[in-house]
């Protein structure tokens, strides 16, 4: 197996590790973090455009993101959509700033969040197990026909697994330190 075949499925598990970070960004741990408007678009002049290309967004204290538009017209809807989300969070609109104060979370909504933390782990993991079977799968086809021998199957399956053992790794530490984010705040 060629060297090219083996970053395909590298660049797969990447890919995954890429969405699994998104997914983590998502989830509130009790402090301000902007990425958490990044799936909120605003309708502007009839285009759907996210909040960060509409207005100045900051966190001046860590349980604090203020949003600044630009054009003080769309003020009152981006606090439109912010409501409509599913961030939790009820918007403080003062006519020139939007403020969003998150509220330490609770004991029991902290082990929710972790539990989400570990489905998304669990759902990358599957995600890269896959993309191994995929390419385990592909290489035993071309040992099928003759392409290659037995011995390159086995070590194409080695080098595979251990490929797939570093990205499994990298998810695990990923959760890891965002339970320990979810858990400290």
């Amino acid at each position: 197996m060629s060297r090219e075949e083996y970053k395909v499925i590298e660049e797969k598990m990447k890919k995954t590790l890429g969405v699994l970070k998104n997914e983590l960004n998502t989830v509130r741990a009790g402090r301000a973090n902007p990425s958490i408007l990044d799936r909120i678009t605003v309708d502007y002049y009839g285009t759907p455009t996210p909040i960060n290309q509409l207005a100045s967004v900051s966190v001046p204290e860590p349980r604090v993101i203020t949003i600044q538009p630009w054009d003080a017209s769309i003020l009152k809807e981006i606090e439109k959509e912010i409501q409509k989300s599913d961030i939790g969070i009820n918007p403080n609109n003062d006519g020139k700033i939007i403020r969003l104060v998150f509220p330490v979370p609770t004991e029991e909504r902290r082990k929710e969040l972790t539990k989400v933390v570990k489905k998304y782990g669990e759902d990358a993991k599957v995600a890269v197990r896959s993309i191994r079977r995929d390419g385990l799968e592909q290489m035993k086809a071309l040992k099928k026909n003759g392409e290659i021998t037995e011995d390159d199957l086995k070590s194409a399956e080695k080098e595979i697994q251990n490929i797939t053992d570093k990205y499994i790794d990298e998810i695990d530490k990923m959760i890891q330190l965002k339970e320990k984010e979810i858990l400290e705040v």
